[in-house]
């Protein structure tokens, strides 16, 4: 006796199923972005070809897994608009290019919403409100209903029944790993979108803020940019370009964080910040050092 089966796919199953083989639509469906809201221009200059002749400038420092190979990107200059790629870096794919979680993306945002947030909503209880020590009127007799207070939840102007008592923290604590990986699935994100941008250094040559803008626009990297380097102190011109400027700001790479990669559109990081959150990152994957209860120092702390 012979048994048959047959695969029935309908048009969009089909489509699902072919584009599975091809790199035409690698990008997971849940982080390719509209079409009317994609800038034709953004898309002139695709990722870097296997056979570039630009020079590699930088290898992954840690070991990447014999599974996964690093993500190449091209390294950017911000001394001129009109300058050409320096040459590629590598990034780490444990880093850059884990798996979309939206669900870890938006339990992370929530925390960072109401991890520090306090409400001060009060309302006064029946015994707070003043007035209403007197029985308004007698027991019997008078044919109304029976009260004992003028300030009674039920009576206008009194009391509140199961009000806000603050001042009311919100606070709570995601574990570490969830918030190191909300690092990395907003990473990851911004750089399958083609929103995440490398750099050598924040040196500009002018402090004009127009200048900078012109340099974001011919460049297409989006209506808004977060410019993240590891120094203690940023450059004196991109302080002053950016001091005027709401939709451009800076960002200390140990300060970097969910919300505000989600807040801007294109992500510019430095070569030493690359290096910094790999190096950050990565030593959550494989510590063994507890981090609660908190003690310092940590013996395997990079």
């Amino acid at each position: 006796m012979l048994r048959f089966s047959c695969l029935v796919l309908n048009r969009g199953a089909a489509r699902r199923f072919a584009s599975s083989f091809s790199s035409e639509n690698a990008l997971p469906p849940n982080l390719r972005l509209p079409s009317n809201l994609v800038d034709p221009a953004r898309l002139k200059r695709p990722p870097p070809p296997a056979d570039s002749s630009l020079p590699l400038l930088r290898k992954c420092d840690a070991a990447v897994p014999p599974h996964l190979k690093p993500v190449e990107t091209w390294m950017e200059s911000l001394e001129g608009k009109d300058s050409e790629p320096l040459g590629l870096t590598e990034l780490h794919p444990d880093v850059f290019a884990v798996a979309p979680r939206l669900d870890i993306l938006h339990a992370v945002e929530i925390w960072q919403k109401n991890f520090k947030r306090i409400s001060h909503a009060n309302t006064k209880l029946r015994s707070e409100v003043r007035g209403g020590g007197r029985k308004p009127w007698n027991q019997k007799g008078s044919g109304r209903a029976r009260h004992g207070s003028i300030r009674s939840p039920i009576w206008r102007g009194g009391g509140v029944s199961h009000g806000p008592r603050g001042p009311n923290s919100y606070y709570y604590m995601l574990p570490m790993k969830v918030r190191v990986q909300g690092l990395k699935v907003a990473l990851s994100s911004k750089i399958a979108q083609q929103y995440l941008h490398i750099v050598d250094s924040l040196n500009i040559p002018t402090a004009d803020s127009q200048d900078l803008l012109e340099l974001i626009r011919h460049r297409h990297w989006g209506e808004s940019a977060l410019l993240v380097d590891v120094c203690q102190e940023f450059p004196e011109n991109i302080l002053q370009a950016t001091a005027n400027l709401k939709t451009v700001n800076l960002i200390p790479a140990i300060g970097l964080n969910v919300h505000s990669m989600l807040k801007h559109e294109a992500i510019i990081l430095t070569l030493d910040t690359v290096r910094f959150l790999e190096e950050k990152l990565l030593w959550h994957d494989q510590r063994y050092t507890p981090l609660y209860p908190f003690r310092l120092p940590y013996s395997d702390f990079p």
